[in-house]
C-alpha cells in the first residue's frame, strides 16, 4: 500500500455532489470570468478573514505582485523578506522592479526573526513581507511595531497558512494586505489556479481591483496600467463550497499533526514546533534531519511519499544571483533548506496511515 503526500481525489469524492453543481451552475450561468461566484466567495472570503475586503485574482503570485503594486512599491524601493520560502515570494518583489532584502528565519517556527528586521531597514525599504511558512503564522506584533515604527506597509504572505491563527487574529487580517494562494493542493485548494488579497483598506481594495482587470474600473475605461489577473468563476464556485469546511479540515490537520508529534517523540527527527502565540494549521507538516537523504529512501522503499519544501534557500537559487549573496549569508534559512522533510498530510489521512508512516521512521537504521 502506498502512503500518498497529498489525495486531492479523496476531498473530492467527500463532496463530489456540491462540486459538481457548482461548476454546472457556472456553465449555466455562462459567467466564466469574475460574475456572481467570484463575488459571492469574495465576500464569504472577507467575513473569514474578518477584513473588509478580499479581491480574487489567478494565483498567489498575482496576489502578491498587485499587492506590492498597490502599495507603490516600484524601481529603487526595497522589499523585506525572508530566503526561506517558495520563490513566489522573491519573483513578486522582482516584477515590481524593486529590490528584496532578507532576514534570517527563527529556527523554530521557520518564519521571520522579527529580531533581525530593524537592521534590515534602509531608506529605501518601503514592506515588509512576512511570510506564514508551512500554515503557521510569523511572529506578527512586533514586526507590526516594527513597521508602524518606520512609516513601513506589511504584506502577509499567506499562501500556505488559511484560517491560521495569532493571539486570536487569522492569517491575513494582520497587516495593511494579505495575499492567498488556492492552487490545489493548499489547505483551501482549487481546482486549478487561484489567488485572494485581503484588506481592510478601502484604496488598496479599489487599486487591486482595477490592476487585476486591465485598470479598468469600467470596461474599456483604462485608470492603471493593469494586467489579466482575474479569478475564473468556475474557481470562484469550487472555493465558496470548500470555504465552509476548511475548519473541519484545518482541525483534522492539526489533530494529525499532534498525533505525528507523539509517535515520533524519541526518534531521530525533529517535529516540528507550535508556537505558543497562535494556532497553526499544517498546510505541510515538515519534520528536520540530519541525514534526510538516507531517510527518503527507506520511506520510497516502504512506499511512503515525501517532500522537501523548500530544498533551496532562494537567495542560493540561481536565478537570483543577481542579489549577491553567498552560502552562510543566512545560516538559519540553509541549515532548514538541508534538513526539512515534509510527511503525508492532508485531512483525510487516517490514523493507521500515519502509524504506518510513524512506524517505518521508528524502525529507519
Amino acid at each position: 500500500m502506498t502512503i500518498p503526500f497529498v489525495d486531492l481525489k479523496a476531498q473530492y469524492h467527500s463532496i463530489k455532489p456540491e462540486i459538481d453543481d457548482a461548476v454546472l451552475r457556472v456553465l449555466e450561468s455562462t459567467q466564466f470570468v469574475l460574475g456572481s461566484e467570484v463575488a459571492s466567495f469574495e465576500k464569504a472570503f472577507a467575513a473569514y478573514c474578518d477584513v473588509e475586503n478580499a479581491i480574487g485574482v489567478n494565483s498567489g503570485t498575482s496576489a502578491l505582485h498587485l499587492a506590492l503594486l498597490a502599495a507603490g512599491v516600484g524601481p529603487g524601493d526595497e522589499v523585506i523578506t525572508v530566503p526561506f520560502t517558495f520563490v513566489a515570494t522573491v519573483a513578486a518583489i522582482g516584477y515590481t522592479g524593486a529590490r528584496p532584502v532578507f532576514v534570517d528565519i527563527n529556527p523554530s517556527s521557520f518564519t521571520m526573526d522579527p529580531n533581525l528586521l530593524e537592521a534590515a531597514i534602509t531608506k529605501n525599504t518601503k514592506v515588509i513581507m512576512p511570510v506564514h511558512l508551512y500554515g503557521q503564522c510569523a511572529d506578527m506584533d512586533p514586526i507590526l511595531e516594527i513597521a508602524k515604527k518606520n512609516g513601513l506597509v506589511v504584506i502577509e504572505d499567506a499562501a500556505q497558512a488559511h484560517g491560521a491563527e495569532y493571539k486570536g487574529r487569522k492569517a491575513g487580517s494582520m497587516g495593511d494586505m494579505g495575499c492567498f494562494s488556492f492552487y490545489p493542493g493548499k489547505n483551501l485548494g482549487a481546482y486549478g489556479e487561484g489567488g485572494m488579497v485581503t484588506t481592510c483598506n478601502p484604496e488598496f481594495a479599489r487599486t487591486i481591483r482595477m490592476l487585476r482587470d486591465w485598470g479598468a474600473e469600467k470596461k474599456y475605461q483604462h485608470v492603471l496600467k493593469g494586467f489579466n489577473y482575474r479569478l475564473e468563476g468556475i474557481q470562484g464556485a469550487i472555493l465558496n463550497v470548500k470555504l465552509k469546511y476548511l475548519d473541519q479540515w484545518s482541525k483534522a490537520r492539526l489533530d494529525h499533526a499532534m498525533l505525528y508529534n507523539k509517535l515520533l517523540a524519541g526518534s531521530r527527527v525533529k517535529t516540528p514546533e507550535i508556537m505558543m502565540y497562535g494556532t497553526p494549521v499544517f498546510h505541510v507538516y515538515a519534520v528536520r534531519v540530519k541525514e534526510r537523504e538516507s531517510l527518503m529512501a527507506h520511506l520510497t522503499q516502504n512506499n511512503i511519499q515525501h517532500g522537501i519544501h523548500y530544498p533551496y534557500p532562494v537567495h542560493l537559487l540561481p536565478a537570483h544571483s543577481d542579489l549577491g549573496h553567498k552560502a552562510g549569508d543566512f545560516p538559519e534559512s540553509e541549515a532548514a533548506a538541508n534538513e526539512v522533510l515534509s510527511l503525508p498530510m492532508f485531512p483525510e489521512l487516517t490514523e493507521e496511515q500515519i502509524r504506518i508512516v510513524t512506524e517505518s521512521i521508528n524502525n529507519w537504521r
